[in-house]
């Protein structure tokens, strides 16, 4: 190793000094919370691995496929990887981390999103990746009396409404209809087999959109 080569590990402090932060800009419409998606971490980090010489490889250790059963009765297949990431710096040495990366999915796309998720697990921890939001400590609660929460059923009164929600989905091509149709679903009651369904439309919808957007 030379001189002029930094070591993987002054490699990667650089790549932490240049990436400060990933917001979590991508939304879960279905269950209502932000998250921080694979494409957005990698978009803000895939740079400067590049610009400081650092390549990740991942090791597949551990793979596991089961197949779950949703409360709408339909069939998922559900994944669990483990992950060796070695992270090799420009003078050819490394460091590694591993993680587990976890799915299900009602086709065919529970291994690669488990890989997804685990590789956006080792970025954020292994950079030490913040979220540029305010820390939980900085709100604080007070405690009521505990009453039992009990969350409303879905009737599937909307059911006969997912045939043509799929087929605005199907028509989807840009972000703005995307919204749309999916602040209408958030609206409906529709029983868990249908919205899986249209939970499916809605990622097939959200893959061409970025297909033609580039993001």
């Amino acid at each position: 190793m030379s001189e002029t080569t930094p070591a993987i590990h002054q490699a990667l402090a650089a790549v932490m000094d240049d990436v400060k932060a990933v917001a979590k800009s991508e939304r879960n419409d279905s269950q209502r919370f932000n998250f921080r998606g694979i494409d957005s971490v990698v978009n803000a980090v895939g740079p400067a691995l590049r610009t400081h010489g650092v390549v990740v490889l991942p090791n597949v250790l551990d793979h596991r496929y089961d197949t779950i059963t949703s409360r709408g009765g339909s069939l998922m297949g559900h994944v669990t990887v483990t992950v060796r990431y070695d992270f090799v710096g420009p003078a050819g040495d490394t460091l590694s981390c591993t993680v587990v990366g976890e799915s299900m999915d009602v086709g065919d796309k529970a291994t690669p999103k488990a890989m997804s998720v685990a590789f956006r697990i080792a970025l954020l921890q292994a950079l030490t990746l913040p979220t540029d939001e305010p820390d939980p400590d900085s709100q604080t609660y007070e405690r009521g009396d505990r009453q039992a929460a009990v969350a409303p059923k879905a009737t599937g009164a909307d059911d006969g409404k997912v045939s043509g929600l799929v087929d605005e989905f199907a028509a989807v091509q840009t972000d703005k209809d995307l919204q749309r149709v999916s602040d209408t679903i958030s609206a409906l009651d529709v029983g868990d087999e249908m919205r899986d369904i249209l939970r499916g439309a809605y990622r097939e919808a959200l893959q061409r959109v970025k297909a033609s957007t580039g993001s």
